[in-house]
């Protein structure tokens, strides 16, 4: 913080904070502990380099079904396989410039974890 302020004598850091643009960085997984792996080295790499980490915000599952009938000719006895496909979604929002944010995100995600990450300048 005092070198930031050293640089910039006449301005807060308040001010210089919110002209950084907010970087929504959303996962997308279908297996819940490689999506929190991730998320927990996302933030830890943000944190060290001193942003402003919110999240991760975790929302609703997805949970896509399908009943499919066991039998292949449609005779016999209506019995059906049910099938389900959950997928778990996470946000984590930053304060950062594009730069750092591409620094953080390029750690080693684990197979399976979708990342997209979207910039909105404030």
């Amino acid at each position: 913080d005092a070198a930031a302020m050293a640089t910039n004598p006449g301005k807060p850091l308040e001010a210089e904070e919110k002209q950084l643009p907010r970087t929504r960085i959303t996962l997308r997984s279908r297996n819940v502990k490689s999506l929190e792996k991730v998320c927990a080295d996302l933030i830890a790499g943000a944190r060290e380099k001193e942003l402003q980490v919110a999240g991760p915000v975790r929302l609703p599952t997805r949970i896509l079904r399908l009943a499919v009938r066991k039998s292949p000719n449609g005779e016999g006895t209506n019995t059906y396989d049910r099938w389900e496909m959950r997928i778990h979604k996470r946000l984590i929002d930053l304060h950062s410039p594009s730069d750092v944010v591409k620094q953080i995100t390029s750690i080693s995600i684990e197979p399976g974890v979708e990342v997209e990450v979207t910039i909105a300048d404030v």
